[in-house]
């Protein structure tokens, strides 16, 4: 009885280090004897034990923080950045096979390309064209993690953090733009109600009568407020008339 308690121990033992299930978002990288065979799963996979190593690798994509790093743009002004990178293993084998730990080196690589990419713009360009310059960072970072068997699905620049001063001067020159903009509409406004008064006293000028309507309807807007005042339109023609009777 004895060795049959213990011969099911011992089967218990090796079906529990043999039998191995993999969720659907995990790969196995099998080693046998130190060498590679290729990545197993999902499901329910079986290893030799003692012979067969296993290491799980997940496919799900990964979120990254790039730390912030000081950049200084190629128009000299010092800024920080920061971004987020988001990726995922394409290629279990060559993620552990080419690269110690590739969640360390996709980091590294994207806090230096940030760095590369950000020094060579301008900061208009930093502020203005981001998604170009996401597509730029995400073009190079995933170039260099292609040995990796990583994918770089995006990057995004979170923060662009501008010196005291600059944002200063950046909200004075804003003002000064909306200044600008207020005055010019301001000028085309004048110019514009110049033109209809121009055109209004040609129609005018026409139409005599229609001068003597215009004084009867300014009479009675007048006479339509409580005031104690009373303006009269003195007509313009009399006074036209008295300098040229002078002259004679």
């Amino acid at each position: 009885m004895a060795p049959i308690i213990i011969f099911a121990i011992f089967a218990i033992i090796f079906l529990a280090s043999a039998i191995k299930i993999l969720p659907e978002y995990e790969r196995a990288v099998v080693f046998r004897l130190g060498r590679v065979i290729g990545a197993k799963g999902p499901g329910l996979i079986i290893l030799i034990p003692f012979i067969d190593k296993m290491v799980r690798v997940s496919l799900r994509v990964i979120t990254m923080d790039v730390p912030t790093q000081d950049v200084i743009t190629r128009d000299n002004v010092s800024v920080k950045v920061d971004a987020v990178v988001y990726f995922r293993v394409v290629d279990p084998v060559k993620a552990i096979v080419n690269v110690e730990d590739f969640v360390y080196a996709t980091s590294q690589i994207s806090q230096t390309t940030l760095r590369s990419i950000c020094g060579q713009a301008e900061l208009d360009e930093l502020l203005s064209q981001r998604e170009k310059i996401n597509m730029k960072l995400q073009e190079i970072i995933d170039k260099e993690t292609d040995a990796w068997g990583v994918k770089v699905v995006s990057v995004e620049l979170k923060r662009i953090d501008l010196p005291e001063e600059l944002v200063k001067a950046m909200a004075r020159q804003a003002e000064a733009e909306r200044e600008r903009r207020a005055k010019i509409i301001a000028a085309e406004a004048e110019y514009q109600a110049a033109q209809k008064l121009v055109e209004a006293a040609q129609l005018l000028s026409q139409q005599p009568i229609a001068m003597q309507l215009r004084y009867l309807e300014t009479l009675n807007t007048i006479g339509q407020k409580n005031a104690k005042t009373i303006v009269f339109p003195f007509p313009i023609e009399i006074t036209d008339f008295i300098g040229s009777m002078k002259k004679q």
